[in-house]
């Protein structure tokens, strides 16, 4: 029973507008008046069902007021303009004209409190102020003079006979234009500002009406320019109740941006094509007689040829009109595969920055576990927002997380680009962890041959040698003095191997970098550098074994080319970490020419950099040689 009360005022108000608009409609139709039925029809439908569906809401009967607000004038001007005049007509056709201004304000206070029901500050309420005061001067005026009547053609004059009219008439022929001006900057100017400021939602249904109301400006241009009519654009003005009433209800709101974007593209071409084509046929026609058919088929021709480079054109402009700066979905894919087919090196954080672009994101971050991979933009704080698993053949390999604007969330389209861009992400991880492991496995199966040729077969060959010293002293106490002699060449031959022995299981893996890090490791290499080195070390912790490992094979491709090709005289290694990333440099003053040819050590170092996310930075010239890298190390 409560329920039935509560919205009986509603069906009243329903069943009234719809009396009102039918009555009038009754009395025959009038092409000049015939907006306010419509908008009186479609705006109270319209705010009805929001106020069904949202009990409350403020918009909703701001649409509702604007309904009624037309189709009694609607009703009043239809009642006037039949001829006759019909009883009380002055009066009732007075009704319909005087609360335009009024009206307007009404209109406009909605417009501006769309969508919520609400201004977009505090701020606006004295505006609002001075609207309704121009509006309430206006109105009375109307109201008392017959100042509108010249331009509504009602057959039945004004009620009243007030002196003053020819001055009311100047007083509102002057302020009417100003006021209705300011009127609409004023509605621009918020719905400008509320578009600026509104994120997720809200922005969704701002766009969406927008786009409305442009269609419904459109469609009114077209009519005026095509056949002289205001009637198409009077018939499409519903079109804007019903996407506002659809714009706070969220119906189907996320795949608008598509829609504006085909719809943009569309008019522009449409407008290019109409223009083409009437320059050439209407405009040069007009100078050159009797070659109507031949001048249709230069303008086909001509609109033929400049279509499709003008379309590329228009299309890049829809673009940047309705995603901003973003990258469309096509630019976004197109750009993961070019990152793909590059260069490895710095391949996560490109990821990232692309995945921020393509869904207008704050923060993206890329992660593997509880790790943090990438940062998008470098440094940012880590925050929270909506993650996406990254997949590959059924199994997460990590995820994405993704962060927008306070109040914005992701849009169905932009989830869908999400999940996709997230796709390839996966199979970008999974090759990396694949090279990971070749490289760690390497790296263990170097470690194991470098220990087992220490602990096996070197040390039997220093047993052997040992064995032969022994044969030598014996051989000599003996008198044998040609077999002491055989057998020292012999132990000679067997040091050298054990050292030439030594030195492969050195450059397998060094014992010295297991043992003792990568400080100890680096003197190492500077030490047996035949070529001065000035070495810098700041690693004040133990980094990760492939880390290090790739490190010390950087320092030492560096020195073996300096020493081996460039002629240097010098060769500077510098080694700094900071909390996550580890700077590895070796400059020589030599000839330069240093490249990663096919096969070479330098192509070797740079794919084993790659599986690290690092890339290697090869300077070369006259003036020396200059191996760079930045390895990740959090």
């Amino acid at each position: 029973m409560s329920r039935a009360v509560t919205r009986s005022p509603s069906w009243v108000v329903g069943v009234l507008t719809a009396g009102l608009v039918a009555g009038g409609l009754a009395l025959g139709p009038h092409v000049g008046n015939i907006h306010n039925g419509l908008i009186a029809a479609t705006f109270t439908a319209v705010g009805l069902y929001v106020v069904h569906r949202r009990p409350g809401h403020p918009e909703g009967r701001l649409f509702v007021a604007v309904g009624v607000a037309h189709a009694v004038m609607f009703a009043g001007r239809q009642y006037g303009l039949h001829p006759g005049p019909l009883p009380a007509a002055s009066w009732i056709g007075w009704l319909g004209v005087w609360p335009l201004p009024l009206v307007l304000v009404l209109v406009g206070v909605a417009v501006m409190c769309f969508p919520t029901g609400r201004l977009p500050s505090p701020g606006w309420r004295p505006v609002i102020a001075v609207l309704a005061a121009l509006g309430l001067t206006l109105s009375t005026v109307s109201a008392l003079w017959p100042v509108e009547y010249a331009r509504t053609g009602l057959v039945a004059g004004h009620p009243l006979s007030l002196p003053g009219s020819a001055a009311a008439t100047a007083f509102y022929d002057i302020a009417r234009p100003i006021a209705y001006l300011l009127f609409q900057l004023t509605w621009a100017a918020c719905v400008v500002l509320r578009v600026r400021r509104a994120r997720g939602d809200e922005a969704r249904q701002l766009r969406f009406f927008l786009y409305a109301v442009t269609v419904s400006a459109a469609i009114m241009v077209f009519g005026l320019v095509v056949w002289g009519s205001p009637l198409a654009g009077t018939l499409a003005a519903p079109l804007v109740a019903v996407a506002a009433g659809a714009a706070i209800l969220r119906y189907r709101l996320y795949d608008i941006d598509p829609v504006i974007n085909k719809s943009l593209v569309f008019g522009a071409m449409a407008a290019v094509v109409t223009l083409g084509y009437a320059v050439v046929v209407t405009g040069i026609g007009s100078l050159v007689d009797g070659y109507g058919t031949l001048l249709s088929l230069i303008a086909t021709g001509l609109v033929a040829v400049a279509f499709e480079p003008l379309r590329r054109r228009a299309q890049k402009l829809a673009d940047r009109l309705v995603h901003g700066h973003r990258a469309t979905p096509y630019e976004a894919l197109s750009r993961l595969s070019a990152h793909l087919s590059a260069p490895a090196g710095g391949l996560l954080d490109a990821l990232t920055a692309t995945i921020a672009d393509a869904v207008g994101a704050r923060q993206v971050v890329l992660w593997t576990g509880p790790r943090a991979l990438s940062v998008w933009p470098t440094g940012a704080e880590i925050t929270d927002g909506t993650t996406v698993p990254v997949l590959h053949d059924g199994q997460e390999r990590g995820a994405i997380t993704v962060v927008k604007a306070p109040g914005d969330s992701l849009s169905s389209a932009e989830r869908r680009l999400l999940d996709d861009l997230a796709a390839q992400v996966g199979l970008v991880l999974e090759l990396r962890a694949t090279a990971q492991r070749l490289v760690a496995a390497g790296d263990a199966a170097r470690r194991r041959l470098e220990r087992d040729l220490h602990d096996g077969a070197q040390q039997r060959l220093v047993t052997v040698a040992m064995e032969l010293g022994a044969v030598v002293r014996l051989a000599s106490e003996s008198g044998a003095g040609a077999v002491a002699e055989r057998a020292d060449g012999v132990r000679k031959q067997l040091l050298e191997a054990t050292a030439e022995l030594r030195e492969m299981a050195r450059g397998l893996h060094p014992a010295v970098l297991t043992q003792d890090g990568l400080e100890a490791a680096a003197g190492f290499l500077a030490d047996r550098s035949p070529v001065p080195v000035r070495l810098t070390v700041e690693v004040p912790r133990r980094l990760p074994p492939e880390v290090e490992a790739t490190a010390y094979f950087v320092v030492s491709e560096g020195l073996t080319n300096a020493a081996k090709h460039s002629g240097a005289s010098a060769v500077a290694v510098t080694l700094t970490c900071d909390d996550a990333l580890l700077t590895v440099e070796v400059a020589d003053d030599g000839g330069g020419g240093a490249s990663p040819q096919r096969g070479s050590g330098l192509e070797g170092l740079a794919d084993r950099l790659a599986t690290l996310d690092a890339r290697l930075t090869i300077g070369s010239g006259p003036d020396g040689t200059t191996l760079r890298t930045v390895i990740p190390c959090g």
